[in-house]
């Protein structure tokens, strides 16, 4: 049983974690949700779409303007409490790899925190503990947070990916987080070429065998890019078929930028594998 906020997902559930940049300078959107209108109406349309979780990010995961504690403080904290007060059923994660910001946005409301850059900062997990809060364990190589990959290498990138998330998943539990909203996330791309991220999707199954549920960040990728030769905004449906991959595979939570497609796919693959009834039977019936 999954754990988060005031919900409970089953083990073969799939759930979305709907992305919402508070950043001009966004990969993919460049900025489209940085004010807070056109966030919070992102926030509405990922809700009635499907979407459990919405997953706030102050700063940009790549190189770019050095942005400040304060700075992604300001970003975040006044968001995540107008969206706890306008959606008080949403799941709040937000993506930061500070613990001073993680203090400040649990204080706002937030249930999850998405640390995506894979514990450089160890006081993130103990402020976890410290509210009760969800975490996420990922997997980036031992990148340092906003760098990327240069000519990394792994004996064997699934038993680095498991060393690392299962070390931090329960050094997390022996602060106090509970076990049951703790996540692991082999972190695509972070701190990994193009093949890597290939491999940890198609070896998915590895990290799901070891019980802790496993949140994949698969939404347009470079990985998606270059196995296709696609630009960010020709990636989608790369990206659904990884989806279609990791949730054959056991996947459980999947942070995306398009919420009804993702839908979709979900839903098929969970009817195919049995685990959710077609919406409609007629065919043969009538």
């Amino acid at each position: 049983m999954l754990r988060l906020g005031k919900r409970e997902f089953g083990p073969h559930e799939p759930v979305i974690m709907a992305i919402v940049n508070r950043t001009p300078d966004s990969f993919y959107d460049q900025g489209a949700t940085f004010r807070d209108e056109p966030a919070l109406a992102r926030v509405e349309q990922a809700v009635a779409e499907g979407a459990a979780i919405v997953d706030i990010g102050g700063v940009k995961a790549g190189p770019g303007e050095e942005v400040s504690a304060e700075e992604e403080a300001r970003r975040t904290v006044g968001f995540v409490a107008e969206v706890r007060r306008r959606f008080p059923e949403v799941i709040i994660s937000v993506d930061t790899w500070r613990a001073e910001v993680g203090a400040a946005v649990c204080e706002a409301g937030a249930d999850l925190l998405n640390d995506a850059w894979g514990g450089v900062d160890p006081g993130l997990a103990e402020v976890a503990a410290r509210y009760g809060v969800g975490l996420v364990c990922t997997h980036a190589g031992g990148a340092q947070p906003r760098t990327r990959p240069h000519r990394v290498t792994y004996d064997d990138v699934m038993a680095d990916i498991l060393n690392v998330t299962l070390g931090l998943a329960e050094r997390a539990v022996s602060l106090g987080v509970p076990r049951e909203s703790v996540l692991i996330d082999p972190g695509h791309d972070f701190g990994k070429n193009t093949r890597h991220s290939l491999e940890a999707t198609r070896r998915l199954d590895e990290m799901v065998a070891t019980g802790w549920p496993v949140l994949v960040s698969l939404s347009n990728k470079d990985f998606v890019g270059e196995s296709l030769d696609r630009p960010v905004k020709e990636r989608l449906i790369g990206t659904l078929a990884t989806t279609a991959v990791s949730a054959w595979l056991g996947a459980q939570v999947y942070r995306v930028h398009e919420v009804a497609e993702t839908r979709q796919v979900l839903d098929m693959v969970t009817a195919i594998a049995g685990h959710r009834t077609p919406t409609v039977a007629r065919r043969g019936l009538a």
